[in-house]
């Protein structure tokens, strides 16, 4: 079998199952599992797979830079959105991540829903400006791939805060590799902010279940839940429910 049509087998066999283990693709095709490895990185480095140790993982299409996201899966984000905005109740103090989806949660709160957003997105503060929450914005070192704060003044500032819930945004959401996203810091900030916050769900769009990225940002028993309009009877969603992870279905 030629390299070419090696990777589009693999790349098949990824979305399909969700993973690959180099050494049982190795043994089904008669390779070596130098052969796969080889593979498997240039897939990687192409952006198409994530290399894990054993094998690999589909790789997330939510990595791209911010002014690209809004196009991917708009009508999964909005759905997400709105089971996501109801879980903000009136005097709460939510924590909003940065994101395509965080920009649709806010543009599914009611304009009078009285509480208190604290978000590290200047995008998100500014979508905020004709609703009744009060909004504090967390200051750093603007990350502009994804257009939030991140470095050690955020991270500082986060240390100050509290919140009864975080609403956090990833790019990949895997039964194995948990939550995960593309660059270190922007993780580490994440980690921060679900620290600061009671519970923390995780927005999932459609994209993003069953893939993963190169940073990881949670386990998934360090979240309340996720919020998701895939269907229960997805294998990423069924996997997820049988790990005991609390699914917030989204019509």
């Amino acid at each position: 079998m030629l390299a070419a049509a090696r990777k589009e087998m693999l790349l098949e066999r990824l979305h399909r199952d969700g993973r690959l283990v180099a050494k049982e693709v190795a043994a089904e095709l008669g390779l070596s599992e130098d052969s796969i490895r080889r593979d498997l990185r240039e897939l990687d480095a192409a952006g198409l797979a994530v290399r894990v140790y054993g094998g690999a993982l589909p790789a997330s299409p939510a990595v791209v830079d911010y002014g690209r996201r809004a196009a991917v899966s708009p009508a999964s984000k909005e759905r997400v959105a709105r089971a996501a905005a109801a879980l903000i109740e009136p005097g709460a103090t939510v924590i909003l991540d940065g994101g395509t989806t965080t920009l649709a949660v806010v543009a599914a709160l009611p304009l009078d829903r009285s509480c208190t957003v604290i978000t590290h997105s200047p995008t998100i503060a500014a979508a905020l400006l004709d609703h009744a929450a009060d909004v504090f914005l967390i200051g750093g070192q603007l990350f502009k791939h994804s257009a939030v704060a991140c470095g050690a003044a955020a991270m500082e500032a986060a240390q100050r805060i509290s919140a009864d819930l975080f609403l956090l945004g990833v790019t990949g959401v895997h039964p194995t590799t948990g939550l995960t996203t593309g660059d270190p810091d922007e993780a580490a900030m994440k980690r921060a902010l679900a620290a600061r916050a009671a519970e923390t769900f995780v927005l999932a769009s459609e994209e993003k279940l069953g893939a993963a990225s190169r940073f990881g940002v949670l386990t998934l028993d360090e979240v309340a839940g996720v919020v998701t309009d895939v269907p229960a009877d997805d294998p990423t969603v069924r996997a997820l429910a049988e790990a005991g992870v609390r699914i917030v279905a989204a019509d």
